[in-house]
Order: structure tokens, then C-alpha cells, then sequence
């Protein structure tokens, strides 16, 4: 498996390039992608799952056009800190991705990202129904947006 550490991606990256965060849902994939500074998280619009080779494509075509060199996938850790069976979908998800794509993938607690993202939408005056076209990528966005910002402490940028 093409999985690497965070601590591994400043490494990894060529100058350009951006990092995506992935909320991976049933229906829905959550996609945000970095500045080419690798400062800021921006929402991308979700994808819609319906099989696993379409998802994929269009991931891969939407990841290609924003020159990604890594991919951070939310893992989702129990409270406790264990790992049930949504975090065995994300791991087979980057598994089924492996033959497809040589970007690296990074595993991120996504512990509260969604209950985090949905109060930022909240906050916005964002609609019932409005949040629910919008909180994948908001997760996505938070999830992407903790890589960056530890980047950042380990590169001394503080």
C-alpha cells in the first residue's frame, strides 16, 4: 500500500505541488484541495459514489487538474481511539486505489471533523439543506486543514 506518514510528505512533494483531502461518505466523497503553498485548505464540490472505477476516474481527473502530489484520507477513529468498520472502508478505499494511481495517501484522525465543519455552516447561516450539499467538503477542508497546519509546526513556521 501506497501509504506514507505526515512527517513523509514535505519529502515527498515537489515544489507546486498541492495536497487533497478526501471525507469519504457512502454517498458522497468530500474533496478539498491545498494552496500550492500548502497554507489553506479549499472545499472542492463532493462526488457522488456510485461505483468504485467511476468514483475513482473522476477523483483521479479532478486531482490531476489541481497537480496533487498526495492524498490525505480522513480516518475514522472511534473516541476510544479504535478503529470499527468505517475506518476499514477508508483503508480498503485507499487499498482499491493503490493499482491506479502512484500518489501517496496519508491516513488523518477525522475525529469531530464533520460536527466541526457543521458548525462553520452553521455559523455561516448556511440552510438545512444547504449544509447537506456542503459538509463533505467542509470535513474534507478540516481534515486536510489539521495536515496542513501540522506541516507547517514541523517545517518551524510558526
Amino acid at each position: 500500500m501506497n501509504v506514507i506518514e505526515v512527517e513523509e510528505l514535505a519529502t515527498r512533494l515537489q515544489p507546486g505541488q498541492t495536497l487533497a483531502g478526501l471525507d469519504l461518505g457512502d454517498k458522497t466523497i468530500g474533496v478539498a484541495v491545498s494552496d500550492a503553498r500548502l497554507s489553506f485548505a479549499h472545499p472542492r464540490p463532493v462526488i457522488m459514489r456510485r461505483k468504485f472505477t467511476q468514483d475513482a476516474t473522476t477523483l483521479l481527473a479532478l486531482l490531476g487538474k489541481e497537480n496533487v502530489g498526495a492524498i490525505v484520507i480522513g480516518l475514522p477513529v472511534n473516541m476510544d481511539g479504535s478503529h470499527g468498520p468505517r475506518a476499514q472502508k477508508s483503508r480498503a478505499f485507499v487499498r482499491n486505489m493503490k493499482p491506479l494511481t502512484e500518489l501517496p495517501f496519508v491516513f488523518w484522525d477525522e475525529r469531530l471533523s464533520t460536527v466541526a465543519a457543521e458548525r462553520t455552516l452553521i455559523e455561516m447561516d448556511f440552510s438545512r439543506a444547504r449544509r447537506g450539499e456542503k459538509i463533505d467538503s467542509a470535513a474534507a477542508s478540516f481534515i486536510l486543514q489539521g495536515v496542513l497546519d501540522r506541516l507547517r509546526k514541523l517545517r518551524g513556521d510558526d
